[in-house]
């Protein structure tokens, strides 16, 4: 009898353990499920700092996904190379119960290279799991350790993963053998969140418990700048059998020129293409136009590849390359005609993410760009691109601080900013009303600055592209009718011009006597942004630009005004709006003239309703109606 007690006590145990670790989700509270598509269960990891050459990493992650949305925040996959041995990997599925569905061995896992479209980095791979859920919600277990001489980039850590994602419990904690190894830490927008915090002679931990969501709202910051989060770095370290010491970002630059660029140039054919050419920006742009023409670009983040770019020579073999080798060999390439140029990380994005003044950290950066000088100032060049102009970076790299390598040391600078009106849009046109409501015209778009990234891919795409892209830059116009397009791309002045002429029945509505249509055709800003009741978070106005337009409407004949939307003029801190109209008695025709200047700024989260009043008042005035009458 007591061995019956004894074995029911510990089957019990058992059982009552299996249940506790397998994340029962029927029971999930509000407070942590409300707005969420998925919640982090277990979010830790422990690093090991053994030696200056040895690093260890094991993590566990377990997400319960609620709906189909949630499964794009599973992350469970893990890239490797020979630089990172993969000691344990694995996955258990539960069901909504908490009871195991499916457990993946790491022979399970689907194996694949981490690049297509070349063969260079064929060593750099990824292991994911190839699951398919049958039923919501489900919560995924997965789990890895793995073992890398590399501790030069050291993991960081979040304590969420996105907005409106919360976590139950989220464990980071980094051990080292001895002093020397200690990491240093810098913590960012901790505040707002209880962490437990425990610094050990050989360990620093963080533990957070019940993280809250934080809700997305419109035009918020980049969740970067407002995610609690703690960034690691190492001193000292080893890195591809290359030691360091690194105090500065100056230490840093020159680490990477000495060892990792150096010994990585190469002789190219590109003199005669600059025979007889003195000006040094010139030799560039020529250069430059020559690597766009005969290279093609294979997407390798930083993380993925390394940091070590593939020898210009292995490039100009192959003719394709990352953003590392690619910007290498042109760089390779400009120092063979005389050219100063500066290899280039960046966080590059359509965020604006900055380097961190005094915390040096290879892990900072995803991409690398060139810095080309002409002996005065720095041009700035994307060498993936194969479409860009030389100079022009668009909102991919553009403002934000960068790390530039120069042979005597790194350096923090900001690449070019493009503001407000420098990203400018000029829209003429000129249209006739039939006395059917329907339309005909010829309108001219002419873009720089950001815009003109917006716009110029349009030159390479197919007839049906262009039939979508404008079905969808002027939704109000139904039945649209492409007659002629026209491109023209000033690249030295970073200008885009669009000519098209166009045709659409039924733009018009009649009632009766009466014709009715908003004058503002081809350029409304239509969106409003969403209402919060109890808005949290600042409101970020990350680009300005500046549209200016001008419609002339020829009005269809036996019909006059009857009235005209009034005049609109705003001023405010978000921006400057102007619209008007006039009649022409003579031709018959309305003068439309619309200016919108928008500024970019960080306001506090009590400006945003005054700004969406701002936008409304806008929005109102860019679908007024103009109201004709038969005569």
């Amino acid at each position: 009898m007591r061995y019956l007690l004894l074995t029911a006590c510990v089957l019990s145990c058992l059982h009552a353990t299996a249940q506790q670790d397998s994340y029962p989700s029927l029971q999930l509270p509000d407070s942590l499920t409300a707005d969420a598509h998925a919640l982090v269960r277990l979010d830790e990891m422990q690093v090991t700092l053994h030696a200056i050459d040895e690093m260890a990493v094991s993590a566990k992650r377990v997400v319960t996904v609620l709906d189909p949305q949630g499964n794009d925040h599973l992350q469970a996959y893990l890239r490797y190379s020979p630089a990172i041995r993969i000691k344990k990997l694995g996955a258990v599925v539960y069901d909504a119960q908490g009871r195991e569905v499916q457990a993946f061995k790491e022979r399970q896992f689907t194996d694949v290279s981490a690049v297509s479209g070349g063969t260079l980095y064929s060593d750099a791979r990824v292991k994911y799991v190839p699951y398919t859920p049958g039923q919501y919600p489900y919560t995924f277990e997965f789990s890895y350790e793995f073992e890398t001489p590399n501790t030069g980039v050291l993991p960081s850590w979040h304590f969420l993963d996105n907005y409106n994602i919360p976590t139950e419990r989220s464990s980071f904690e980094i051990r080292f053998a001895s002093p020397e190894l200690r990491p240093e830490c810098v913590e960012y927008n901790l505040e707002g969140i209880s962490v437990d915090k425990l610094v050990t002679d050989h360990s620093i931990r963080y533990t957070a418990l019940q993280v809250p969501a934080i809700k997305a709202e419109s035009l918020s910051p980049s969740f970067r700048s407002v995610v609690p989060r703690v960034h690691t770095r190492m001193v000292n370290f080893q890195y591809e059998g290359y030691e360091a010491r690194i105090q500065d970002w100056a230490t840093m630059g020159r680490w990477i020129n000495q060892n990792l660029l150096e010994g990585q140039s190469t002789i190219s054919r590109v003199r005669s293409l600059v025979a007889g050419v003195e000006d040094p920006l010139e030799k560039a742009r020529l250069v430059y136009e020559y690597v766009q023409t005969n290279t093609r670009y294979i997407s390798v983040q930083v993380g993925i590849g390394g940091l070590k770019p593939i020898s210009a020579i292995e490039v100009d073999k192959v003719k394709y390359g990352d953003c590392k080798g690619l910007s290498n060999y042109t760089m390779a390439l400009l120092q063979a005609v005389g050219v100063t140029a500066y290899y280039v990380h960046v966080q590059a994005g359509r965020d604006k993410v900055d380097f961190i003044d005094g915390f040096p950290d290879l892990a900072q950066g995803n991409h690398v760009i060139l810095a080309v000088s002409d002996g005065e100032r720095l041009h700035w060049i994307d060498c993936t691109s194969r479409t860009a102009p030389f100079g022009f970076l668009g909102d991919f790299t553009d403002d934000r601080r960068v790390l530039i390598m120069k042979p005597e040391g790194g350096v923090l600078a900001r690449t070019p900013a493009y503001k407000d009106d420098a990203n400018r849009q000029e829209t003429r046109a000129r249209y006739a009303l039939d006395i059917l409501g329907g339309i005909a015209g010829e309108v001219q778009i002419t873009t720089s600055g950001i815009q003109y990234d917006n716009h110029y891919g349009l030159e390479s795409q197919s007839a049906d592209d262009h039939s979508r892209h404008y079905k969808r830059y002027w939704p109000e116009i139904n039945n649209l009718k492409l007659r002629s397009l026209h491109f023209s791309n000033n690249r030295e002045a970073v200008r885009f011009t669009e000519e098209i002429h166009l045709e659409a029945q039924g733009y018009a509505s009649t009632t009766g006597e009466l014709m009715l249509f908003a004058p503002n055709a081809f350029n409304r800003w239509n969106s409003v942004p969403k209402r919060y009741r109890e808005r949290q978070l600042p409101l970020q106005i990350s680009r300005g630009f500046l549209d200016e337009d001008q419609f002339v409407i020829g009005l269809p004949e036996g019909y006059r005004v009857e009235s005209l939307p009034e005049v609109r003029d705003l001023e405010t801190d978000f921006g400057i709006y102007h619209m008007g109209l006039e009649y022409d008695a003579d031709t018959h025709s309305l003068t439309y003239k619309r200016r919108l200047l928008l500024k970019e700024n960080l306001f506090p989260a009590n400006r945003y309703e005054d700004y969406r009043q701002f936008r409304k008042m806008v929005a109102a005035s860019d679908n007024a109606l103009v109201v004709l009458v038969k005569s």
